[in-house]
C-alpha cells in the first residue's frame, strides 16, 4: 500500500506539471535551461553564448544536433517532454523514493529550470554497464567526464575505449555536419576556462564561487580512491564537484548515489555467509 501510494502520487504529480509546461501556466510556464535547448533551432547554437548567461546554449553541436527532432516543436511542447524526462529520469534511479526526494530542493530545482544533471545521474549508474552513457558529460560540461578516470584506476581498458571512443565517434560525425559550429564552442571553453569556469552574476540560484581547477584535482583524488575501493556511491560527488559552476541544482546529480549504495549494500549481504546451524545434542 504505502509503495503504490508513492507511486501514484509521483505520477500524479508529474502529470499535473508538465501539463502546466504544456498549457503554459504561468508561474511554471519557464524552463531556464530547456529554453536554450530549443533555441538551438534556428542552427546559430551560439548566437547569444556567453558563460553563465540565461537562456544561453553552451553545450557542444552535438548536444545541439541531437535535440533537432524535439526543437522542432512549440516551445511548451519541447518544454513540458523535457519536464517529463527529467521525471521519468528520477523515477528510474529512485523508484518509490522518487516522491520523497522531492524534498531536497536541487531536485524539484533542477526539473524546474531543465538541465542535464538528472540525466547525469542516469548516465552515472548506468555508466557501469553501458560505458557509453559517458558521452553526455564530455559532450556537454566536459569537466564532469573526469569520472572516466574509474575505469582507469581499475584497468577496465575496454570500458574506457568504448566511453571514448562512441564520444570520439560523435564528434567526428558532428564536425563533419558543423565544422563552423565546432570552431565557435571551442572558442567558448577557451574562454571559459581563462574565467576559471565561474559563470557569472546571471548566474540564476544560488552558486559556490570555487576555481575549477583546485575542484578537478579534488574530484580526481574522490574518483581514484572511489575505484580502488569499490566505492561506485562517491561517482556522482566527483562529478558535482568536477561542474563547471557549482550551483545548487548541481546537486541533483547525488540522486544517483542512492541507487548505488543500495546496490552495493545488496552485493556486501551476498558476500556474507549464512550463520551454520548447530548440531543438536543427541
Amino acid at each position: 500500500m504505502r509503495d503504490r501510494l508513492l507511486r501514484d502520487g509521483y505520477i500524479i504529480l508529474a502529470i499535473v506539471f508538465v501539463g502546466l509546461r504544456l498549457f503554459s501556466i504561468e508561474p511554471w510556464a519557464d524552463s531556464v535551461d530547456a529554453y536554450a535547448y530549443w533555441t538551438t533551432r534556428t542552427g546559430d547554437f551560439y548566437a547569444t553564448a556567453e558563460t553563465g548567461r540565461i537562456g544561453a546554449f553552451l553545450y557542444s553541436p552535438a548536444f545541439a544536433q541531437a535535440l533537432a527532432p524535439l526543437v522542432v516543436l512549440p516551445l511548451a511542447v519541447f518544454t513540458a517532454l523535457w519536464t517529463a524526462i527529467n521525471f521519468a529520469a528520477l523515477w528510474w534511479l529512485l523508484r518509490r523514493w522518487a516522491l520523497p526526494s522531492l524534498l531536497f530542493l536541487p531536485i524539484p530545482f533542477e526539473i524546474i529550470s531543465g538541465n542535464v544533471h538528472l540525466l547525469y545521474a542516469v548516465a552515472i549508474v548506468a555508466g557501469f554497464r553501458y560505458p557509453a552513457t559517458w558521452a553526455l558529460m564530455l559532450l556537454t560540461k566536459v569537466t564532469p567526464g573526469i569520472g572516466l578516470l574509474w575505469f582507469f584506476a581499475r584497468r577496465e581498458w575496454r570500458a574506457l575505449a568504448i566511453a571514448l571512443g562512441v564520444t570520439a565517434a560523435i564528434v567526428a560525425v558532428s564536425f563533419v555536419l558543423d565544422r563552423s559550429a565546432w570552431e565557435q564552442w571551442m572558442a567558448i571553453l577557451r574562454s571559459d576556462l581563462a574565467g576559471a569556469g565561474q559563470g557569472s552574476i546571471q548566474t540564476p540560484g544560488w552558486y559556490l564561487a570555487v576555481p575549477l581547477l583546485p575542484r578537478l584535482a579534488v574530484a580526481a583524488v574522490i574518483v581514484v580512491a572511489a575505484a580502488l575501493t569499490d566505492r561506485r556511491w562517491l561517482l556522482p560527488l566527483a562529478v558535482v564537484i568536477a561542474l563547471p559552476v557549482l550551483w545548487m541544482n548541481g546537486l541533483a546529480v547525488l540522486a544517483a548515489v542512492v541507487p548505488l549504495w543500495l546496490a552495493r549494500s545488496r552485493a556486501v549481504e551476498h558476500r556474507i555467509p549464512a550463520p551454520v546451524a548447530r548440531a543438536t545434542e543427541p
